[in-house]
Parts: structure tokens; sequence; C-alpha cells
């Protein structure tokens, strides 16, 4: 008899299909309605922002953008969305949340739009509601492709799908940047950690750099052979300096080029995933990249060695459509046009030093067992005293 799968409490289908996932921390630091000595505890909720739908047919598909809860201790998403904003006949393509948690920007077919984020006291929930501050040098743009903002949250990057780039300050609008043409069609964008730079790669042709104080193209970055640049994500090293990853579709599979942001050359290339990564992100913390595949399959690897860390095979059934990791980098959000969302723990791997030393050790045991049962006690102590001189040195 085959055995049923059961469901997992980390993964939930919302009925839409769904092209692109955030997070939002909220904090609610209020007085302990438990106690009356008027203590004041605070408490953080993890939510996930999501939105897609089935565009402008008449499918009965709704638009819209959701926001699911997740409970970090279960591992668990809730099964139906806190809150859904329905966008009528217009399908929420790409969002940004704020980096303070205050909104969403949302890209539809012809303009974007800006969501303010509230909170249903009465539920202690998150809430979407649409500002009354327009947007206008974002409307009638066409449609954006990729949205992204810095990490204070002071500037706004959109590419579009006629290929103009544009950087705002935010939330006053005023424009740092402006570029008609910057490629043929804007795939992926994203600010360094610094604000300085922003990295832009199109459907084809080299990965751009962007001075942001100067205004001009301070670097143009070329592929190699077969390959072809789909996202692209500024981190940090494990020394601290600034780092550029570019995920690439290749004849062999999916791979990560890596570059130096001082002299910006190439530093290595690397084939990861077998198939095509339609979704890339790294963790805040810099330690991890993950890949979304056409397959629905989620790698997790860590970023100094390129290892693939976790695999969830078909952790989706349609192709992963977006990637996030949370502010913690300890889970991370996928989405999908199968309408599903999952969230995925990252696990520490144990050093491989660590893993040796154990091997050294349960080798070492045998040996000692060995000498005290054929040659006497005495050498058997003398080989525990080597052992444990290994495990100081260590």
């Amino acid at each position: 008899m085959r055995r049923k799968k059961i469901p997992s409490p980390s993964s939930m289908k919302y009925g839409v299909p769904l092209y692109s996932v955030g997070w939002v921390i909220f904090k609610d630091l209020d007085r302990d309605r438990s106690s009356n000595n008027g203590e004041v505890s605070n408490s953080t909720q993890y939510y996930v922002v999501s939105a897609g739908g089935g565009g402008e047919g008449r499918s009965g598909i709704p638009n819209a953008i959701l926001i699911s809860s997740f409970n970090s201790d279960a591992n668990s998403l809730s099964d139906v969305p806190v809150f859904k904003l329905e966008t009528r006949s217009d399908l929420p393509y790409r969002t940004a949340v704020h980096p303070n948690g205050g909104g969403v920007l949302c890209s539809f077919p012809n303009s974007c739009r800006w969501y303010e984020m509230g909170e249903k006291e009465e539920l202690c929930k998150l809430i979407l509601k649409e500002s009354d501050k327009l947007q206008p040098l974002l409307e009638n743009v066409g449609q954006q492709l990729s949205l992204a903002f810095n990490n204070e949250g002071s500037a706004l990057a959109a590419g579009g799908e006629d290929g103009n780039l544009r950087v705002f300050e935010w939330p006053s609008m005023v424009i740092i940047l402006d570029e008609a043409g910057a490629h043929k069609s804007v795939k992926d964008l994203d600010f360094s950690p610094d604000g300085k730079y922003l990295v832009s790669v199109g459907n084809s042709g080299p990965a751009k750099v962007w001075d942001l104080t100067s205004k001009t193209t301070t670097a143009s970055l070329l592929k190699e052979n077969d390959e072809v640049f789909c996202f692209c994500r500024f981190s940090v090293s494990n020394d601290m300096n600034q780092v550029l990853y570019i995920a690439a579709a290749t004849g062999k599979g999916g791979s990560i080029v890596t570059w130096d942001t001082k002299t910006w050359k190439r530093i290595g290339s690397k084939t990861v995933v077998r198939d095509t990564i339609s979704a890339f992100s790294v963790s805040p913390d810099g330690k991890f990249l993950a890949c979304g595949t056409t397959q629905g399959d989620v790698f997790i690897l860590n970023s100094a060695s390129k290892q693939v860390q976790t695999v969830v095979r078909k952790a989706h059934l349609g192709f992963v459509t977006a990637l996030s990791f949370s502010h913690d980098s300890r889970a991370l959000a996928s989405v999908s046009l199968d309408s599903s969302a999952r969230v995925t723990l990252i696990e520490e791997k144990r050093e491989a030093g660590e893993l040796s030393l154990w091997v050294v050790f349960v080798l070492l045991l045998a040996v000692v067992a060995y000498f005290m049962k054929n040659q006497g006690i005495q050498l058997g102590v003398t080989v525990l005293k080597i052992f444990k001189s290994l495990v100081e040195l260590s």
C-alpha cells in the first residue's frame, strides 16, 4: 500500500500563482495582559509578503497581495493568509518591502503603487492599504521587472521591461539616475551594502555597475563562453569586504560567478545546479546563497565554498519564481507559480575539522582497546595521552 505524503506545515498553497516574496518583522511592545505588575513583554512576529494572480483574463483566479504569518518555533506558515488585498484586474508582479517594514511597493503592468503597512489591533495582525500618496514618476512607465530599496531605505531602484533604469531618493522621489536603454530589458538589480553602487543585468550582454555618486557606469562585467546572466546580488564576505554574485545560465546548468568589488574582476565561477536558476537570493549575514530552479527545487549553499548545504527537492511543483531570506538569515521563503509558499529553516553545518576530530577519536579508542588487550595497559595509556595532546592543539 502506497503511503500518502503528509503535507509540511512550512509549505502552504494560497490559490494564487505567486511571483514575489519578502519578509516583515513586527515587534509588538505592549503591556503584558497576563500580569498586573506592569511588566513589558517584547513579542516578535514574522510575516511573509507574497503577490501574484491570474492576470487580466477571466480565469477566476484573483490578483492579490498576501500576508502570511510564520511561526519559527513550529516551522509553520499560516494555512490561510492573515491578510489578502485584491488588486482587481492588475497583476502584481514584483514587490519590494521597505527595510523598516513601513510598506510595500508593487509593480503592475503599467505602473507601481505604494501600500502602507498597518496593524489591525483587535486581531493583532498586519494589513496593507493603498497609499493616498501617488508616485507620478512611476505612473505609465510600463512593466517594472525589478524593484529594490537600499539597506537604509533611502533609495529605490526600478528596472523596466523597456530597458529603462531609474533610481530615486525615497520617499521624496527625487531622481538620482534615469538611464534609458540601460539594457534591452532590465531583469534584475541590487544595491551594494554601503549604498554607493547599483548592479543591473539584462536579458543579454554584460552586467553593469553604476556609481550612484557620479551617476555613471563604473564597470561593465563581461560574460564568458555561453553564460547568460540572470540575477545579481551584492553581499559581504567573511572578511567583511563587499562581494558581488551573479547567477548565470550555462550549457552545464546554473552557475555562480563571483566578482571583486574593488577591481571589478572576476574571482571565480562554479556550476552549482544542473537545472536553470529561476530565482536567487543572498542571506543578510552573507553566509548563504539560495537558488530556486525551473524544476521546483531549492538549494542553499555556503557562500564561501559554494558547496550545497541543504537541498529541498520538489519544494514546489512549478518553477520557483522568487526567494527571500529572513532578516536574521535563519529562514528562506520561496514561492512558485503553483500557488505555493514555503519557508525552509537554515541549519548550521558542523565544521569539517570538528567531524574529523571525532573520527580520529573513534579510531584511537579502537587502537587503545587493542593495545590494552594485547600489549598491556601502559601502552594504551600512552596512546590516550597522544590523543589528549591532539585535542589541546586543535
